[in-house]
């Protein structure tokens, strides 16, 4: 074995990356349950391709087929059933994975010098998902598929100008059609999935290259012993990949829990319209994409103008790319921050979840309000978490206050007209969540500075 190993050794580099991303690559000793997602999401990832791979064996890329190839999968292939539901339900779980790690990112600010290219990494990994899921959607080929892609795929036919044109390319038709399920179907299976594992690569090596952060936010790397080992790391394997495994298994406990007994999740990781062939002659009461999209999707609908709805879309998308740079308080992990801080990153994810709840609903004057008032709470975290850089004096963070109040009065003067009397009846009652979310954040270190007090970081991490 020793000298097939040095005969490997000597055309391939094997032991040299078994030690650089394994046996010797030091990572911090105080991981913490946070830390499980990253190695979750990447077996979701390889869950998601070998169960890709059996389905595409018997599936249909035709639009007269391809509903009753989904069926026969289901019914008739050996254990097709529980290949199907494990990579519909897989969808979910990578999502949900993806958003956990993001968070663990965002509290102990994993996102910030010297691992921004790590992050700028992850968030393309993020698109590609979304790319990768949203064309996936549509090759069951059901009522709920084939609408959902017919209204997202327009929203790219509202930008001015090329707008038409960019949708009629994505589509390969005028319509949605066998044409656009075939290009889909190349995507989904060949192209995405190259583009998903090239950026999974480079997101490790980027990693590994600066070291992990922890949730001290302690760089390990400037306490080393005489050996050049730091102080506070261990080897990741065979540490942390054993701690990993309890993951996994408590992960695929809960997996395959859902998928024996719930793989629909009441209509959310399977839409009973989908489970109806596609009707071009016939539109679902209801249009609403997967749960994962529906976040962004409110952030579409708060915007009467189409194609103000696409900008605010994307730039909810796009802004987390710069987090980086809107965060730049020296202060990593949300341990040492002051209270406000940790109030302004939970009520972040309290207004993404909202928006993702009012995604699933129909359009009501209620929930139409509430979907506008959350995107802006969802916007205004941005602006809140750049203002929290450094220490600010009560006259700026009074200006930025008042600014800001009048530029949603202002965004409440344009669309007033436009509103039925239900509608108007909701805007004051609404307009207290970012008008109270602003105050405290704001204005809550003028009047009580101690809530914005941060603690001294320690040079090495806790035990």
């Amino acid at each position: 074995m020793k000298n097939l190993i040095d005969w490997i050794n000597a055309r391939f580099p094997l032991t040299q990356m078994w030690e650089e991303h394994l046996s010797k690559y030091y990572a911090p000793k105080n991981f913490n349950f946070w830390y499980f997602f990253g190695s979750l999401a990447l077996l979701v990832l390889v869950l998601q391709i070998v169960t890709g791979i059996f389905l595409t064996m018997h599936y249909k890329p035709d639009a007269g087929m391809a509903f009753a190839s989904v069926e026969y999968i289901m019914r008739d292939v050996n254990w097709g059933w529980l290949i199907r539901y494990m990579h519909a339900t897989g969808a979910s779980a990578f999502f949900i994975v993806v958003y956990m790690h993001m968070f663990r990112g965002l509290i102990y600010g994993s996102y910030k010098t010297p691992r921004e290219l790590i992050w700028i990494f992850g968030m393309m990994i993020y698109l590609a998902l979304m790319a990768e899921a949203f064309m996936g959607y549509l090759l069951p080929w059901g009522q709920m598929s084939y609408w959902g892609a017919q209204v997202i795929v327009n929203l790219f036919g509202a930008i001015p100008g090329f707008g038409p044109e960019l949708a009629v390319w994505i589509r390969g038709d005028f319509v949605v059609s066998d044409a656009t399920l075939n290009r889909f179907f190349a995507f989904h299976v060949i192209a995405v999935p190259l583009v998903l594992i090239a950026l999974v690569v480079a997101h490790i090596l980027a990693l590994h290259s600066v070291g992990s952060n922890n949730p001290d936010g302690v760089e390990i790397k400037k306490n080393k012993d005489e050996n050049g080992i730091p102080k506070d790391g261990i080897p990741f394997h065979p540490y942390y990949s054993v701690k990993d495994i309890v993951g996994v298994v408590v992960f695929l406990m809960f997996f395959f829990a859902v998928i024996f007994f719930a793989p629909e999740m009441g209509g959310y990781f399977l839409e009973h319209a989908n489970f109806i062939p596609a009707d071009p002659l016939k539109t679902p009461e209801h249009i609403a994409p997967v749960w994962y999209f529906t976040p962004f999707y409110t952030v579409l609908r708060a915007v009467p103008n189409p194609f103000g709805g696409v900008i605010a879309m994307g730039a909810a998308v796009v802004i987390l790319f710069f987090l980086p740079w809107i965060d730049r308080n020296p202060i990593r992990s949300w341990r040492y921050r002051g209270f406000l801080h940790k109030f302004n990153i939970l009520f972040f994810v309290v207004a993404f979840i909202w928006l993702g709840f009012l995604g699933v609903q129909a359009v009501t004057p209620l929930f139409s309000e509430l979907g506008l008032r959350f995107t802006e709470a969802y916007f205004l975290f941005f602006i809140v978490l750049w203002l929290y850089n450094k220490p600010r004096s009560a006259i700026f963070s009074f200006v930025v206050f008042a600014g800001l109040i009048a530029l949603l009065l202002f965004i409440d003067s344009i669309r007033i007209s436009g509103l039925s009397a239900e509608g108007k009846d909701y805007i004051t009652p609404a307009f207290l969540i970012p008008a109270v979310y602003l105050f405290l954040t704001v204005l809550g270190p003028v009047f009580a500075s101690r809530l914005a007090e941060e603690k001294p970081v320690p040079t090495r991490v806790t035990h």
